[in-house]
């Protein structure tokens, strides 16, 4: 009988922990208790940006788990984000109230602009937190249950698939730029005041949001690993190197590839979620399909099929982005675009792919066996 692949390896555990006391623990301490002005105080304006940057990880890692482990290449997963967002963003906007622009108790500033007279039925019951907070998980989850459905049903793989997830999220990206869909148009939802009755701009409550936020990292990281540790992360394995066999040996492969991508969604609907309410605006421009794209190179450049890697990438190039959107707004895109061209000709494996063969190097040859020799 097969042993089932350990969760983590005594040193991955230390590593796990280690990572988790200085996202959650160290972070909040240095923001918090240092003196203001003193060199170990993390600026309350990182807060948020570090909190951004996590949920970007979370992202990272729905990708890569389908992408690493299934050989299925998305790249339409910045809509599943953005639909998180958008739910989230939905609560947050009921949550004004009569402190919007036109004091309006149920309707936001954007429909009593536009004339509407009354709630639309999508926006009912986003008064309510938890009523959102599954909406964020259950709208994502659902669109990838009905478009994998289909797509996995008619065998459409590689290429093809990806450019359908993408035109997936470009349809998407016409649909929320339109007024009458009720989401805010163009300039999507924004000016938010609270968060379960906690002013959103307090910097308490970003704080809180950052810990929920590396909590939930966490979390999507072991739930990754216990995915790809079981017999069906095998499986998965086997569908990205050779699914035509794994189909003739009697496996649903549909199945199979159905249950992950959904799980996928999920992880990029919370992700969504955590996102919003610390950046504070969602709009439309989350689901251009470069977004997604961006997504994959994230993953690439830490290293995929690790989930390591796929974290480890989206904090990378998202500190580049941030250091280079600042310092040279016009380069950054040509910066990502030799990023992509870097990693696909001289780092096919990221940044780990890189780690493991320099280990490699330092490693002593191996003494040769002598040969015995008989008279």
């Amino acid at each position: 009988m097969m042993q089932r692949t350990p969760l983590l390896t005594t040193k991955g555990w230390l590593v796990f922990i280690a990572a988790a006391l200085v996202a959650a623990v160290l972070i909040p301490v240095l923001a918090t208790q240092p003196a203001p002005g003193s060199i170990f105080r993390v600026p309350a304006y990182l807060v948020p940006l570090f909190g951004k940057y996590l949920c970007y990880a979370i992202l990272a890692l729905a990708l890569d788990l389908i992408w690493g482990y299934a050989g299925i290449l998305s790249l339409g997963h910045g809509a599943f984000f953005a639909l998180g967002g958008y739910a989230m963003g939905m609560y947050l906007m009921r949550q004004i109230g009569t402190r919007g622009v036109y004091g309006d108790p149920v309707l936001p500033d954007f429909m009593v602009f536009l004339n509407w007279r009354e709630l639309p039925v999508v926006w009912w019951g986003f008064q309510n937190f938890a009523y959102a907070a599954f909406m964020a998980l259950a709208v994502p989850g659902l669109l990838a249950a009905g478009f994998g459905w289909f797509a996995f049903r008619s065998r459409v793989t590689g290429v093809y698939l990806s450019i359908i997830t993408q035109a997936m999220t470009y349809a998407l990206l016409l649909a929320f730029f339109r007024n009458d869909m009720g989401f805010g148009g163009n300039n999507g939802l924004t000016d938010f005041k609270e968060i379960l009755g906690y002013d959103i701009q307090a910097p308490s409550t970003r704080l809180g949001l950052y810990i929920v936020t590396a909590v939930a990292l966490g979390l999507s990281f072991l739930v990754c690993r216990f995915v790809v540790t079981t017999r069906f992360g095998r499986l998965l394995l086997a569908l990205r190197d050779a699914e035509s066999r794994v189909r003739f040996i009697g496996y649903s492969t549909t199945g199979a590839k159905l249950f992950v991508f959904v799980l996928s969604a999920l992880l990029c609907g919370l992700a969504g979620a955590l996102y919003v309410p610390q950046v504070g605006i969602i709009n439309p421009s989350e689901f251009q399909p470069g977004n997604s794209i961006e997504v994959a190179i994230w993953v690439a450049v830490g290293g995929r099929g690790t989930l390591v890697g796929a974290i480890l990438g989206a904090l990378v190039v998202n500190f580049i982005k941030t250091w280079l959107t600042g310092a040279a707004p016009e380069l950054w895109l040509f910066a990502l675009g030799a990023l992509f061209i870097v990693v696909t000709l001289a780092m096919p494996n990221g940044i780990l792919g890189l780690v493991a063969q320099a280990k490699q190097w330092r490693r002593p040859p191996s003494a040769p066996i002598a040969e015995t020799v008989h008279d």
